[in-house]
């Protein structure tokens, strides 16, 4: 179990009234107190992290596996799941896809069911409020998007027959079919490959028949025995749908239909032993953890079909553990990610940029160089190949890289920062890295690095974009490939331009001809008014800032018209009170929306951007930074205000921990500017 310290912080606070004048004095004790909140944050392994708060789903399918594999939460536990449920429900009863979101059917029903099954009675006011929103959607729970239907089924509230077809067979095509799940997103692959499996067992949990009875009549508006469920499986609710079923998508339903009623029974055995065992195999290389909790729920479940007393049930269960996440305030939940690595290498950035000193930050860099030094991935997978993995080796997980996901940028982030701490003059680690592990770090990123010059998450891009035409997953959207993003390219640039500095390229110019391709990438994806759309943050300010450091650390002049485009449209997006705001909604639309608020973290990254193009002095900058030293609170830190990541276009996070290092990050990189220009 983790349990994490408080940030005390509270949403929109107010910062301090007074508002102090932009001197170079103000702006280095401005960076004092914030390196000074910063230090404060380190966690006793020698990491920051801070949470990505996402939403209930996690921990209502959580609490629905340990009940169906008889390992229910203990009482105090059951409390403080209850407790985060009642933190997070919105006003009309409902839950959503992420804090500022509308109710979803999705999220509403598998949070329904979690709190009835640990003992939450259906009278309870939360449970009033949640059933009569579900009852007044369009389609009520009969809506619920395919993988809601699923977990239901799976459950005995809903009927196999009204689910479009998961068949196991789909992982015994050859490779080279260009739907081959082998091709989908990793993350992607490993939920399909739990879901194939249970869906080819057919597997039904056992709940007390009083309890599935009532639940039966609990989510439904008409008695269950009525419901036509097989012609609810293209019935989706409006507010969960992201990603209509595509028409390609509709007629593959309908040969999978008509293949499920006459498969094989000994091909069906066979794929679904030969996924059992893909399965096994992500469980014991990722410590049993997963890619993800949303896939080692999914694992938990069909270990416990396969067989309940199989020796990996019980490390697999205590494996999702690893993602809990708790404090007093909020109770019990679990993120979707753990951010170990990636937070620690932008706190490490931010201490290592700042001009001046702040007593502790030596010992801290330590602490933080031991931890990142532990982290990074040292040994080969075995028969990585074989299980459609990537080469491991070098490489940095976004978290503490237990679980030997590795990923490029998480990887670029981790060696900028121990480079620029290698090459600081002020601070000197007991153990540095060997160079040779240096060099696999930099193997790995450029192994990611696809044909078009772009760089990928967790693997090289392996599908089409016919793969997204038969996204099944209705609620997220890109995430059916591998694709190329311009913050990992932006990340991959840096490090690889970073490291350049202080190494000999690779034999036959390797790093060389990958900034090159990075490069040009990085110009043709610019849009016509000079910005970068995002994927993985808020959005075009997100994109904006890792490109300009990407293309500045490969050596692009300030002056390149590609970089002042950028810059030009950052000082048009400023807002009258100088500082920087996007909405998410930009993210489901597909183009800049304004923020009707000013946000800490978009003004850090445009700030850091523009520091990358324009002089310290600018009159964007400076009021940029007069606006940010306002909104800084008497400890250092700043307000937590709206979400500021996102993931496969309709889920979004906050990223808690980025309120603090990124306007850290800022103030140190004006200071140590201002500091080479003398006092004012």
């Amino acid at each position: 179990m983790f349990v994490k310290r408080q940030w005390n912080e509270a949403i929109d606070g107010q910062a301090g009234t007074e508002t102090p004048a932009l001197s170079h004095g103000a702006v280095f004790e401005a960076n004092r107190r914030a390196l000074r909140h910063l230090l404060d944050l380190q966690g006793p392994n020698g990491d920051w992290e801070g949470e990505m708060v996402w939403c209930t789903m996690i921990l209502a399918q959580a609490v629905i596996v340990r009940t169906i594999v008889g390992r229910p939460y203990g009482d105090a536990e059951k409390a403080r799941i209850i407790l985060y449920f009642e933190k997070s429900q919105r006003d009309d009863g409902s839950w959503g896809m992420h804090p500022e979101s509308q109710g979803y059917v999705f999220f509403t029903t598998l949070g329904y069911v979690a709190l009835r099954l640990i003992g939450v009675p259906a009278t309870s006011p939360m449970l009033v409020m949640a059933r009569r929103w579900l009852h007044s959607q369009p389609y009520g729970v009969k809506g619920i998007p395919t993988w809601g239907k699923f977990w239901l089924a799976m459950l005995d509230l809903y009927a196999y027959e009204g689910l479009n077809g998961i068949p196991p067979e789909l992982f015994l095509l050859p490779e080279w079919v260009p739907i081959h799940p082998r091709r989908y997103y990793c993350h992607t692959r490993q939920i399909y490959l739990g879901l194939a499996f249970l869906y080819g067992m057919r597997f039904r949990a056992s709940l007390p028949d009083k309890l599935r009875d009532q639940l039966r009549q609990e989510l439904y508006r008409e008695p269950y025995e009525t419901i036509d469920f097989p012609a609810l499986r293209n019935t989706l609710a409006a507010t969960d749908v992201y990603v209509p079923i595509s028409p390609v998508l509709r007629k593959i339903y309908r040969l999978l239909a008509a293949y499920e009623r006459r498969h094989s029974a000994t091909l069906r055995q066979k794929a679904i032993d030969l996924c059992f065992e893909r399965i096994l195999y992500e469980q014991r290389v990722t410590r049993y953890q997963g890619i993800s909790p949303v896939s080692g729920l999914l694992n938990c479940l069909a270990i416990f079909a396969r067989d309940p007393t199989h020796p990996d049930l019980g490390p697999s269960i205590e494996g999702v553990e690893a993602w809990r996440w708790e404090d007093e305030e909020n109770g019990i939940r679990y993120a979707g990610a753990r951010s170990n690595t990636w937070d620690t290498a932008f706190a490490i950035q931010a201490l290592v940029d700042a001009p001046a000193n702040v007593e502790g930050t030596a010992e801290a860099l330590e602490r933080a160089h031991e931890f990142l030094k532990n982290a990074q991935t040292t040994e080969e997978l075995p028969d990585y190949e074989a299980a459609w993995r990537d080469p491991a080796l070098g490489g940095w997980c976004f978290s503490d890289g237990l679980h030997r996901w590795p990923v490029s940028d998480c990887t670029a982030e981790a060696l900028i920062a121990l480079l620029a701490l290698y090459e600081h003059p002020l601070y000197t680690v007991a153990s540095p890295i060997e160079p040779e592990r240096l060099r696999q770090a930099v193997t790995f990123i450029l192994s990611r690095q696809n044909a078009d010059g772009g760089f990928g998450t967790y693997e090289r891009r392996r599908g089409g974009k016919l793969l997204e035409t038969i996204n099944p997953s209705e609620m997220f959207g890109q995430c059916m490939t591998e694709l190329s993003y311009i913050e990992c390219t932006g990340s991959a640039l840096a490090a690889l331009g970073h490291y350049r500095k202080h190494y000999p390229d690779f034999s036959g110019g390797a790093i060389e001809r990958a900034i090159r391709n990075a490069v040009a990438f990085l110009r043709r994806r610019q849009l016509a008014d000079g910005s970068y759309p995002g994927f993985w943050g808020i959005n075009y300010t997100y994109a904006i800032y890792m490109a300009s450091k990407g293309l500045r650390a490969a050596g692009m002049p300030a002056s390149d018209p590609t970089l002042q485009a950028a810059a030009r449209w950052l000082v048009r997006k400023q807002r009258p009170d100088g500082g920087w705001g996007e909405h998410y909604s930009g993210c489901l639309k597909g183009r800049y929306v304004a923020h009707v608020r000013s946000q800490v973290v978009m003004t850090s990254w445009a700030l850091l951007a523009l520091l990358e193009i324009l002089p310290p002095d600018h009159e964007s900058v400076r009021r940029g930074f007069e606006w940010l030293i306002r909104q800084q609170r008497h400890d250092g830190g700043w307000p937590r205000q709206a979400v500021n990541g996102v993931f496969f276009g309709s889920a979004m996070l906050d990223y808690r921990l980025y309120h603090v290092c990124f306007p850290t990050r800022a103030l140190s990189r004006y200071a140590r500017l201002l500091a080479l220009h003398g006092p004012t």
